[in-house]
């Protein structure tokens, strides 16, 4: 769920994580057009496109669906040393 930004408020599945820049690729949010330049040796088309661009990951929260919103988590490690993730409103696991 995304809490920062022109998107605010709209929910998606992330695509790909970008490690070095900090940056998650969300589907259906922070969509730009694109103005695209054909290439008829790659067979690309030309024209204007709409594609997803990434967005920081401190815009971005974990959709609690118990409770209806983001929520924050945190790490504990289970009674077997399996470290899962957590909502910290609710103690609910997040990882099984």
């Amino acid at each position: 769920m995304v809490v920062a930004g022109k998107d605010k408020g709209r929910r998606g599945t992330v695509l790909k994580v970008i490690d070095e820049d900090g940056q998650v690729l969300i589907e259906g949010i922070n969509m730009v057009k694109k103005h695209q330049k054909p290439n008829p040796n790659a067979g690309v088309q030309g024209g204007i496109i709409e594609q997803e661009r990434p967005i920081h990951v401190s815009n971005v929260m974990l959709f609690n669906a118990i409770s209806g919103k983001a929520d924050r988590i945190g790490i504990k490690t289970l009674e077997d040393g399996r470290k899962v993730r957590y909502f910290k409103s609710n103690g609910e696991v997040v990882d099984v």
